[in-house]
């Protein structure tokens, strides 16, 4: 026995055969390997379970990220469960582990795909128990990638290939998911309640953020609303409390603050001594000097200095802020959130900058000095223009010609195999590398990927299928990509569980099964042939 997957196996087995001996002739027909071989199949008995792993996997990496920065982690964001599972069979067939990859879960794509409204933006207005709901069916998806692959190997052993060795050392597909929890969807008992629901689906990272609840905006948007230091760690608690009443002690809590972004407040918190979180939150707000006597009845007004001043109260009720206050804002809300119970940062930015980030990272390790970041390599950033207005910036300072590129146009194509797209380019490619190392980035991740692949591969694949090129156009773009390529839902039916559901159905009713597979299955037809070896022609010179 080499290891958990040989030894689940046999102890399954010892366990099954004693069952029968226990429960006599009733017990008759389950045949205890075939039994054994199912419990095999299904590592994971429940999403705690899930979730206690992948806990453990996350706090190793962080682990190790500490000691040795090019150890950093990545995810993409996934909308549904079969984006998700082949997300991670494409993982383990191109890079043969999932080690330190993970998934993202979108509160952006709940909402805009998820939603019984219909299409939402990310304003927290969909139902929150589709969060739950998108975690557990991601992980059914992923336990039934683990059920598929298994049931194969299974079947060429008994076949007689030599596959136990990696029977014995089977990767599952399961690895963390990073769950966008919004800003709570509520007050800190709704985000407790909530917090367990999606650890119970199997979430060991829940991703928090310091907006106000109801009114929350995506982060790449303007009208951003956030709360006191007080309000916001009393939500930390509250996810924390559920990770350790469901037993998930390494549970992972992300802090987002918005506050870089953000320029509004709802409430102004309440200072109990100089100094104190209260005082330094209001010391933001922008406010005005006045006398008592031009106070209006019904003012909030504030002592700052020794001084009377009125906070600047906009017609909604909002307080704002003072402006270039966002930085430090940033800075007091990471350093927060770390001494009150938050394992890793979110800082949403204007622009993917990896100077900009280390500027605010760096400050926040001048107190907490193993502080890293959760950072979204986001679609909503023009990713090509942002890094050639770098490299146009770079190469101005170090005395280039810039007269063949316009400023204000450096998008445009003419300008694709130019020095400075090369320049751009390999920053881009370097991004995630250079942000690791240099701005405390433990975790890249795209937020909404697949929501633009399904639209881009939507807008090929239409415009060729509808006109002259007809089918050819499916099958150029598609299939014909999809065999050559070796993508493993070619072969639907098998991915979609027909294959194992043949097998269980002769495990449950023997040679009176009623199976799918057959001669007459199509799928036959990409059934993978060996190949055989090409005779060479030798000419006698």
């Amino acid at each position: 026995m080499k290891n958990l997957s040989q030894t689940k196996y046999q102890s399954a087995l010892e366990k099954v055969q004693n069952l029968k001996q226990k429960y006599g002739e009733s017990w008759n027909s389950i045949n205890p390997e075939n039994a054994a071989r199912m419990i095999t199949q299904n590592r994971f008995r429940t999403g705690l379970d899930i979730a206690k792993y992948t806990a453990a996997i996350m706090r190793k990496d962080m682990a190790e990220y500490d000691q040795d920065h090019s150890q950093y982690t990545q995810s993409l964001g996934s909308w549904h469960g079969f984006v998700a599972q082949q997300n991670m069979i494409a993982i383990k067939k191109h890079h043969k582990t999932t080690n330190k990859k993970y998934l993202y879960l979108s509160g952006w794509m709940v909402a805009a795909l998820r939603s019984e409204f219909g299409p939402l933006p990310d304003q927290s207005m969909h139902e929150k128990t589709a969060v739950p709901a998108l975690i557990k069916e991601i992980y059914d998806f992923l336990r039934q990638a683990d059920a598929v692959e298994l049931n194969d190997l299974f079947k060429r052993l008994e076949n007689g290939e030599d596959v136990q060795d990696e029977i014995d050392n089977f990767e599952t597909h399961i690895v963390p998911i990073i769950a966008d929890i919004d800003a709570g969807f509520g007050n800190e008992e709704a985000t407790y309640l909530l917090a367990k629901q999606m650890i119970e689906a199997g979430a060991c990272a829940i991703q928090i953020e310091n907006q106000v609840s109801d009114a929350k905006q995506c982060g790449h948007q303007d009208g951003k609303v956030t709360v006191p230091h007080e309000d916001f760690i009393a939500k930390l608690n509250a996810v924390r409390y559920a990770f350790l009443e469901l037993g998930v002690e390494e549970g992972v809590i992300v802090a987002r603050t918005d506050s870089e972004g953000a320029g509004l407040t709802q409430k102004l918190p309440v200072s109990q001594q100089e100094g104190d979180l209260a005082s330094k939150y209001l010391a933001f707000v922008e406010a005005e000097n006045i006398a008592i006597e031009d106070a209006r009845e019904d003012d909030v007004l504030l002592k700052r200095d020794g001084k009377l001043v009125r906070p600047v109260r906009l017609p909604n009720g909002l307080y704002k802020f003072k402006d270039g206050s966002n930085i430090d804002r940033v800075v007091l809300d990471c350093i927060t959130s770390l001494q009150n119970g938050a394992d890793l940062l979110w800082i949403e930015t204007p622009t993917p900058n990896v100077k900009q980030i280390a500027h605010m990272v760096n400050r926040v390790k001048e107190v907490v000095p193993n502080a890293k970041l959760v950072y979204n390599n986001s679609p909503s950033f023009n990713w090509t223009l942002n890094f050639r207005n770098q490299a146009y910036e770079e190469m101005l300072a170090e005395g280039e010609n810039m007269t063949a590129y316009d400023r204000n146009n450096l998008m445009d194509a003419e300008y694709d195999g130019s020095e400075l797209c090369h320049r751009a380019d390999e920053k881009i490619k370097t991004f995630q590398k250079d942000a690791a190392r240099e701005a405390g980035v433990f975790h890249h991740l795209i937020t909404l990927p697949t929501y633009h692949t399904t639209a881009l591969h939507m807008n090929d694949l239409t415009r060729g299928y509808f006109s002259e090129d007809g089918m050819l156009a499916y099958v150029e773009s598609v299939q014909r990509q999809e065999i050559r390529k070796g993508v493993s839902c070619v072969k639907h039916q098998r991915m979609a569980g027909s294959d194992l559901g043949d097998d269980h159905k002769t495990f449950f009713a023997g040679e009176k099964a009623l199976k799918a597979g057959g001669e007459k299955n199509t799928s036959n037809q990409f059934a993978e042939k060996k190949k055989t070896a090409k005779r060479e022609l030798v000419m006698d010179k």
